[in-house]
């Protein structure tokens, strides 16, 4: 078994030691993105888009993507019609 895996973190290739997690990834690409994260500011989503738990495991090959976490709008969208 390999100490290290290959991992991408926005379409740059890192190598991690095994057992690492999604939150390792995005500190070795960028420690702000990784403060962010752990913020709630950024999300890390998998090649798909859909969001992930920072502390998920890595795995050989993995996608990840970072996107600002824009909250959901907990207003009643038929609202604006009632006028």
């Amino acid at each position: 078994m390999s100490a290290t895996l290959r991992v991408f973190v926005n379409g740059v290739g890192y190598d991690l030691p095994t057992g690492a997690t999604a939150l390792d990834a995005v500190a070795l690409h960028d420690a702000d993105e990784a403060r962010a994260v752990r913020e709630g500011a950024v999300l890390v989503t998998d090649s798909r888009g859909l969001p992930i738990d920072a502390e998920s495991p890595m795995f050989a090959g993995a996608v990840l993507r970072l996107i600002p976490n824009r909250g959901r709008d907990a207003a009643d969208p038929a609202a604006r019609f009632d006028e």
